[in-house]
């Protein structure tokens, strides 16, 4: 069955089209962020012990995120793939097989993370003080990802569709929720006791439980341009390889974010509670920064995808540059802004950690404000890259810039030199430069034109026997 192609992105101006798509993804995952924003502000209002707990649970809860983000992007790619083509029997097929793919992995990793949490934690250097708070935190977190992965599926296929209100408007009621919610289990009120750190976790778990029961309503109502029928949740195992080889170098990419971020953080916990509550903090507003970057890298990964579906490699190419352009101008005002405004920012979210929490945390973001651009630029090729199906060269990418660059440098300005804790800011601030430069030359090889994705005959051929057998036809 073909779609009118009047609903997709590969006509038009693309500056205009990118930022009506980008913007409510922006909203979306700055909403997202404010799940963080919030613990910290509440949080921060216990003890500096408090908020490094949460601060040392931040770098795993950012790696489920990771997955649960990379691995639903095989239903983006190639719901838009399919979209630019006109193909809906496809569309609801890919759909289904990505929902039964994620939520089996989130069962998984939602029982292992419980009964690991300890473990991890202790692996990750927390001091006494710390370690049990960081503990109860990360298990009430754990049991909270189903719904997160759940949600990060609808979220991918109505990206993939070009939808980008209604997630948006989920993820809006269900952080105005979850900033009443805060308060109330970390300090307790009335007959509700007080649950100090697990508070927080714990209001988050129940509106991202709110937030799934809603996106799961409104995909299997129909709505939309995707139609899902019984027969498409008759596992295709070959397909669901197919996604899992696609999404997992994105949940790989992010993971190895996640990884570095676990790596310095464990680097930053070797000068104290101090550098680790301000590491914490510095990274949650690096977060909150390079949102408007990720959210026009969405944006090009589904403009990208649409125009190579349709056949438009030159449009998709021309998206890349307009984005990335858009980015690195976007995010100049923010680091000019942060750089100036530093520390009555720092002390307004954690005014209870002490001055010399917060005058390391206005040293991290200082030195990182003016290379927020360049993440941006970084961002936009990544998801030139990953709507073309190239998924595995986003993901070196990632390395590279955790692993070649990050890491390495920030161990040897820490310990080799003068520096101390410093040495690691700098060194987030150099790779974001160089990590930049290594992404403009794999986008310029042009490599990633070259990369086929929906000429599947076979796939097809599953998806007309379904049609075939469900409306009692002989198969062809």
């Amino acid at each position: 069955m073909q779609l009118n192609r009047a609903t997709t992105f590969t006509e038009g101006p693309i500056a205009s089209t990118l930022m009506r798509l980008a913007i409510p993804i922006i909203g979306a995952n700055l909403l997202q962020v404010g799940y963080q924003v919030t613990d910290t502000f509440w949080v921060g209002r216990l003890n500096a012990q408090a908020l490094a707990a949460v601060s040392i649970c931040f770098p795993i809860n950012f790696l489920m995120i990771a997955i649960g983000g990379g691995l639903p992007i095989a239903g983006t790619v190639l719901i838009a793939q399919y979209k630019g083509r006109g193909d809906r029997e496809a569309m609801g097929h890919v759909a289904a097989q990505t929902l039964f793919m994620v939520l089996g992995v989130a069962i998984v990793l939602s029982v292992g993370g419980y009964f690991l949490a300890g473990p991890i934690i202790r692996l990750m250097g927390a001091e006494p003080d710390v370690a049990p708070d960081a503990i109860r935190f990360l298990q009430i977190t754990f049991l909270g990802f189903f719904f997160v992965f759940g949600f990060f599926v609808y979220q991918s296929l109505m990206r993939g569709l070009g939808i980008a209100y209604p997630p948006m408007f989920i993820v809006l009621l269900t952080v105005l929720l979850n900033l009443a919610l805060d308060p109330l289990f970390i300090f307790g009120f009335g007959p509700i006791p007080a649950m100090g750190v697990a508070g927080a976790a714990m209001a988050t778990v129940c509106t991202q439980a709110l937030a799934t029961a809603i996106g799961f309503t409104l995909l299997l109502s129909g709505r939309h341009e995707i139609r899902l029928r019984w027969r498409n949740f008759k596992p295709d195992f070959p397909l669901i390889a197919r996604s899992f080889r696609l999404g997992m170098p994105t949940s790989v990419e992010q993971s190895t974010r996640a990884m570095g971020m676990t790596m310095m953080t464990i680097l930053a916990s070797g000068f104290g509670t101090i550098a680790i509550a301000a590491y914490g903090t510095g990274t949650r507003v690096l977060a909150c920064v390079i949102i408007p970057a990720l959210g026009l890298s969405m944006a090009v990964s589904t403009l990208v995808a649409q125009n190579i579906g349709a056949g438009r490699i030159d449009r998709a190419e021309q998206t890349c540059r307009i984005g990335a352009v858009l980015a690195f101008t976007a995010l100049l005002l923010p680091g000019l802004v942060l750089f100036l405004a530093a520390r009555p920012f720092v002390s307004f979210f954690i005014p209870k950690s002490g001055p010399e929490t917060i005058a390391q945390c206005v040293d991290f973001i200082r030195i990182m404000a003016f290379t927020f651009g360049f993440i941006g630029v970084q961002q936009v090729i990544a998801g030139t890259l990953r709507g073309a199906g190239n998924t595995l060269a986003a993901m070196m990418l990632a390395i590279t810039t955790q692993w070649v660059f990050q890491f390495p440098l920030a161990y040897l300005l820490s310990h080799k030199t003068t520096l101390g804790i410093q040495g690691v800011w700098w060194a987030v601030a150099i790779a974001n430069v160089c990590s930049t430069v290594v992404a403009v030359i794999w986008f310029l090889r042009g490599d990633w034109k070259q990369r086929p994705l929906i000429d599947d005959i076979q796939l097809q051929q599953r998806v007309d026997a379904e049609i075939a057998v469900d409306e009692g036809l002989p198969p062809t």
